[in-house]
């Protein structure tokens, strides 16, 4: 496999679903606040919302430049998304994540489908089933599910991410860099995608020559 497309499933993908090592949300170090909590000190409002910190955290991201930290912040942002607010739609989740691992692909599409059927707007059912699509080869329907995830969270750097794989595994070099450049927006600290967006750049220049 591809480094490229070993590092955009990296975000995409179910590690399960293809042997990809992810780590976990990591905490902040006790004595660091974590990036919600740095720029809300003295917030007397009380108890933020789930899109309040969801956008603080894009907000830190988009300002960090020390890839470690940034990397910390990505994982909240990813546990985040994975938390649909709902045990029903979260027990759907693990019944998903079981049927992979056991390899019956069509349980797993089938908990997605009822996950996407009873919250449209949760943006993981969709993410989840794009890099399923993604794994039996149904590309295009892949790429219909990463649609709606942007549709629904346009910062959505794993959805970016297998976007850019796809492109560039159909040859449509020039879209790729444009969805790198879009993941780059939001995570500009994120040292390989920096590396695929300056090969993607070098390979359109050196063809235009």
């Amino acid at each position: 496999m591809p480094a490229m497309r070993v590092f955009a499933l990296s975000y995409l993908a179910l590690p399960i679903l293809f042997a990809l090592t992810a780590s976990a949300p990591h905490a902040a170090p006790a004595d660091e606040p974590n990036p919600v909590e740095k720029q809300n000190q003295g917030n007397s409002s009380g108890t933020l919302s789930s899109k309040q910190q969801l956008d603080n955290l894009f907000m830190a991201l988009r300002r960090q430049r020390d890839p470690d930290q940034a990397s910390l912040i990505a994982d909240q942002i990813n546990a985040q998304f994975a938390d649909s607010g709902s045990a029903t739609i979260n027990l759907l989740m693990q019944w998903v994540d079981k049927a992979i691992q056991d390899k019956r692909n069509a349980a797993a599409m089938d908990y997605l489908d009822q996950v996407i059927s009873l919250k449209p707007d949760y943006v993981e059912g969709w993410n989840r089933r794009a890099t399923l699509n993604f794994a039996i080869g149904d590309y295009r329907k892949s790429m219909e599910d990463i649609n709606q995830v942007l549709r629904i969270e346009p910062r959505h750097f794993g959805a970016l991410a297998g976007m850019a794989a796809m492109l560039t595994e159909r040859g449509n070099d020039a879209l790729a860099l444009k969805a790198w450049q879009r993941f780059l927006e939001v995570y500009p600290a994120n040292r390989s995608a920096q590396e695929e967006a300056d090969k993607l750049s070098e390979k359109i220049a050196g063809s235009r020559t």
